[in-house]
């Protein structure tokens, strides 16, 4: 039995997150340029979007570069700069082609301005997909988003738009980045190290975490299937009793 064959389809999870780790260290065991290592990884980004659409999931997110990232050597900040315009030039006709819809979030009025621009032109251009949400966070940091949320509500307080016990989880999210996604189920890291690095710290409230050693350029369709697999395995009770679930899923 193949893996695929052993996921049961009618509960996989609707919303994926990856953090991409281990480019640069991939590169390096091989002896290459650490670009090469962040080029590869976008082959594998154009792959798992393909495949996490054929298996149902509908939302993926994927920490692409975060605010800390543009502490990085400058050569290998303007790499990956260069790097995203390419991969939006060269994968917008076939996300438009296999239904695709690309979002994005985070802080991009730090990044230059055509890459703002071939950015939005690639998010108008998909916005009529319909089989998987691709979700980038690019100058991204969850803190950031955090304080930018309360930063909006304390605003619309001071307005009189808002009262401050009127404030609650669900208008708190809806400040967020990602208020018109659902939160993950699963999140995804490679690359062997073992922390959320400031990515979705609100919405990975109750989600199940995997971890593989495994570096991003070598993740495929058999990596993401065994965490599939590994995330069905699991009992989600959301501060529920064993019992409890058992009982609303018999329901």
């Amino acid at each position: 039995m193949s893996l695929v064959e052993k996921i049961d389809l009618q509960r996989v999870p609707q919303h994926i997150a990856i953090i991409m780790d281990g480019n640069g260290r991939w590169a390096k065991e091989r002896n290459l340029d650490r670009s090469q290592g962040h080029r590869k990884g976008l082959d594998v980004v154009h792959e798992i979007t393909n495949d996490a659409a054929d298996l149902g999931v509908k939302y993926l997110t994927l920490y692409a570069f975060s605010t800390e990232n543009w502490n990085r050597p400058q050569a290998e900040v303007d790499a990956l700069m260069a790097l995203v315009v390419f991969g939006i030039e060269r994968e917008t006709p076939g996300m438009i082609e296999n239904g695709v819809r690309l979002s994005v979030i985070g802080d991009t009025s730090r990044m230059p301005a055509d890459v703002q621009k071939r950015l939005q032109k690639c998010i108008e251009d998909t916005a009529g997909g319909t089989r998987i949400t691709l979700n980038l966070a690019l100058s991204y940091s969850a803190r950031w988003e955090i304080t930018h949320a309360a930063q909006q509500l304390a605003c619309e307080v001071a307005q009189g738009k808002l009262k401050p016990e009127e404030i609650d989880d669900t208008i708190f999210a809806s400040r967020l980045t990602t208020a018109q996604l659902p939160d993950p189920d699963l999140l995804i890291r490679t690359g062997g190290e073992l922390r959320i690095s400031n990515f979705l710290l609100w919405q990975l409230s109750y989600a199940e975490l995997y971890f593989t050693s495994e570096y991003w350029p070598d993740f495929n369709k058999e990596s993401l299937c065994q965490a599939i697999i590994d995330y069905q395995s699991r009992e989600r009770r959301y501060g529920k009793t064993s019992e409890q679930v058992t009982t609303n899923e018999k329901a």
